[in-house]
């Protein structure tokens, strides 16, 4: 297969009116993007990303009316959360109706569906004229995409389109909110916090995870957003062994001589950067990632979600 590339998102869209899979930017991570109503569309999806069949995909829509037709009821949390959030970075998992194929769900009675707010990703949704189910434009477990040239080291040649965008704004997945019981269960971090969910609905709680739960959300049961290096989470230089032969990735220098460094100003600039700084690192066969942790605030909290999950060996 030759994988057209394109800054055109309805050029890109008539690939998904055919069946086909397209990878496309959101203002989160890449996207590998497939009708909702086409399983064959989606088995490919799993295919092409080597997914686990138990792990759900996240339907995006360019409209709010869109969700309707997606799911048995919309309560009213999950109504002041789609006020409050969409378009954003906020994934809400409620009951999903008769006309949602299984697969798109790993066969759960739950949806998460989303409303990304960049332009290029909502022009080519609202020309796809159906729901997308989309995980991140990566193989399962590697770092996902923020830029599309990552999205192209592991899918050319395998999807129909890639719609290229810039780097994505905030480089971390959505946040996902089950909405399916009366207290809405914050599942994955993102970039909306629980105390800006909360401040919307304010008996949000934080799932935890036990061991045995059916997962509801991509990111909590398998291993993901990892390197082919191994991550190491250190506070201080005395942590490093042979900086000369790894990489670190922070927001303050430790003063030793690494091999490649990234020094942000920022959590918000750490989050961004960071799976690219992971694939770079990849791309200059760097064995060993240190990187500092950050306090658990904002989007902190999720940067050290996605950074406690890279370390698991």
């Amino acid at each position: 297969m030759k994988t057209v590339l394109t800054n055109d998102p309805v050029e890109a869209a008539e690939f998904i009116k055919r069946g086909g899979v397209v990878a496309f930017p959101t203002e989160t991570v890449y996207g590998l993007g497939a009708n909702l109503f086409n399983e064959n569309a989606i088995a490919n999806i799993f295919k092409l990303k080597k997914r686990p069949a138990n792990n759900p995909l996240i339907t995006h829509v360019s409209s709010v009316d869109q969700i309707g037709e997606l799911v048995a009821d919309i309560p009213l949390r999950a109504e002041k959360f789609i006020e409050a959030f969409f378009p954003g970075p906020l994934t809400i998992v409620l009951y999903r109706s008769g006309k949602v194929p299984s697969i798109a769900t790993a066969g759960l009675d739950t949806i998460g569906i989303r409303m990304p707010r960049l332009k290029l990703a909502n022009e080519f949704l609202s020309a796809c004229q159906v729901p997308v189910v989309a995980p991140s434009a990566n193989i399962s477990g590697r770092p996902s995409p923020t830029k599309w040239q990552a999205v192209s080291e592991d899918m050319f040649d395998k999807v129909d389109c890639i719609l290229q965008g810039d780097q994505t704004e905030i480089g971390l997945e959505s946040t996902v909110v089950d909405c399916t019981g009366d207290v809405p269960l914050l599942l994955r971090q993102g970039a909306i916090s629980i105390d800006e969910l909360r401040r919307v609905v304010g008996n949000t709680q934080v799932y935890k995870h036990v061991k045995g739960d059916v997962a509801r959300s991509p990111g909590l049961l398998h291993r993901h957003y990892a390197p082919r290096a191994s991550v190491h989470i250190v506070r201080n230089a005395s942590q490093v062994t042979g900086a000369e032969d790894a990489a670190f990735i922070g927001l303050k220098s430790f003063g030793l001589p690494f091999k490649r460094e990234r020094i942000l100003s920022s959590a918000d600039g750490y989050a961004q950067a960071v799976f690219e700084f992971f694939r770079d690192c990849d791309r200059r066969t760097i064995k060993t990632i240190y990187c500092e942790p950050v306090p658990e605030t904002g989007i902190g909290a999720a940067l050290m979600d996605r950074l406690r999950r890279a370390s698991e060996r």
